[in-house]
């Protein structure tokens, strides 16, 4: 047994928690990251690569849920929960319907813009803090539709955005053919483009270079998986494979598996899996300038350091199904239908990661009531990179000056909890 006790201990090497210890390490805490898996090397390494401080709009949107609850069934769609997980998703779904009444979605998005509205800005200071600078585009980001009738569909998750001041300038198919010549102007003559989003070219080499400004600076990684939490004294004590570790503080950034952990303190929190997928083509990393998101069929397209990459689709399902390799290949279609391409466009890798999803689209943040030192930063959902550096600095001031932020408070582990 290791009585060694840490002052904070981070559980979950992805990018919140790499950012949550930097913030902390930057305080002047003493930390140690705790995760069985390579820094980044999970969900953090597969997304989509958008920083979409502009998000704002939850997944639960009025017309949202009326329009997709009919085509979950379909393998193929967007938005997909297998047969055999109906009975396990639909206490989650039923909350996500709930969360989508009108006044509901108003307080989400108040809170989220909270969250998001400075997330480009404050990557570029830690990417210039770290030495990644060159990780970080800044050019905006172009969301398309086939045409007006399209674009209306989504009318009021635009209204929303633009309500908190995202700024959207709205695009032909020859202003799209002027920013960006590989897109299909046959197929998508509508949409915005977004001057103030960014994009990562490396979600990976991202948290890598976090990661090792953490070892710079004399963290410890220790890589082993937490299967239980305990209150121990004016201490908690972590329980890994054949060992205990020990800290004053403890923050759960474990993404989909937090729930896990947070259930042997008796904590219970409506977390799910969104399964998200992507295919990377090595070849096209040329192909585009910038982020290009087909609205209508709910994809982004990075061009990336290491290629072009396409990414999308919910598949709300358990963390331990393998991926169903034929969701990713039908992003391909996706690709081919969006961008003129090359006759051979080479062979893709596929892949496909666990979004930490709550059903109000919002992550809880925090302390856990009534359970001294334990603190919350999971659940961003489709928004993980883009919150992560808010996350970082709300959760930093909170624990280190024991006053949270009064933007943090609509994001309290209390909204699960009764009594």
């Amino acid at each position: 047994m290791n009585d060694t006790c840490h002052e904070v201990a981070v559980i979950g090497a992805g990018v919140v928690g790499l950012c949550v210890a930097h913030e902390l390490v930057h305080a002047g805490k003493r930390v140690v990251l705790v995760d069985p898996e390579p820094p980044g090397s999970q969900c953090s390494s597969g997304n989509s690569g958008a920083l979409s401080a502009g998000s704002v709009a939850p997944l639960a949107m009025p017309g949202v849920v009326r329009s997709s609850l009919p085509l979950l069934a379909d393998p193929n769609g967007p938005l997909f929960v297998p047969p055999a997980y109906w009975l396990q998703a639909a206490p989650w779904l039923w909350r996500f319907v709930r969360a989508s009444k009108p006044q509901r979605v108003q307080l989400i998005a108040s809170a989220l813009h909270g969250l998001l509205h400075d997330a480009v800005g404050l990557h570029v200071q830690l990417a210039r803090r770290i030495g990644a600078e060159h990780l970080i585009r800044h050019n905006g980001q172009l969301h398309l539709y086939p045409n007006e009738a399209a674009m209306s569909a989504d009318r009021g998750g635009w209204a929303l955005k633009a309500q908190h001041g995202l700024k959207m300038e709205p695009v032909d198919a020859s202003a799209i053919h002027a920013l960006e010549p590989a897109v299909r102007h046959d197929r998508y003559t509508a949409g915005y483009f977004l001057p103030d989003e960014g994009s990562v070219v490396s979600p990976l080499a991202y948290s890598q270079a976090i990661a090792a400004a953490l070892m710079a600076r004399g963290v410890a990684f220790e890589r082993t998986r937490v299967d239980a939490l305990k209150a121990d004294g004016e201490r908690w004590a972590l329980h890994c494979a054949g060992r205990e570790l020990h800290a004053k503080h403890v923050v759960v950034c474990a993404g989909a598996w937090s729930s896990r952990l947070l259930r042997t303190v008796g904590v219970n929190v409506p977390l799910q899996s969104q399964r998200g997928y992507h295919l990377q083509y090595p070849g096209l990393r040329d192909t585009l300038n910038r982020v290009v998101v087909l609205a209508d069929r709910k994809v982004f397209i990075n061009p990336m350091q290491d290629g072009l990459r396409i990414g999308g689709t919910v598949e709300i399902d358990s963390l331990e199904r393998p991926m169903r390799e034929q969701r990713a290949l039908r992003l391909a279609e996706h690709l081919q239908a969006g961008l003129h391409l090359p006759a051979e466009t080479g062979s893709a890798k596929s892949w496909m990661g666990h979004r930490p999803c709550l059903p109000d689209s919002m992550p809880v943040l925090g302390a856990v009531p009534h359970l001294t030192g334990l603190w919350c930063a999971f659940g961003h959902g489709h928004l993980g990179l883009t919150g992560a550096a808010k996350t970082a600095r709300w959760l930093t001031q909170a624990l280190v000056e024991g006053r949270a932020p009064q933007e943090m408070a609509p994001f309290s582990i209390s909204r699960f909890m009764r009594g």
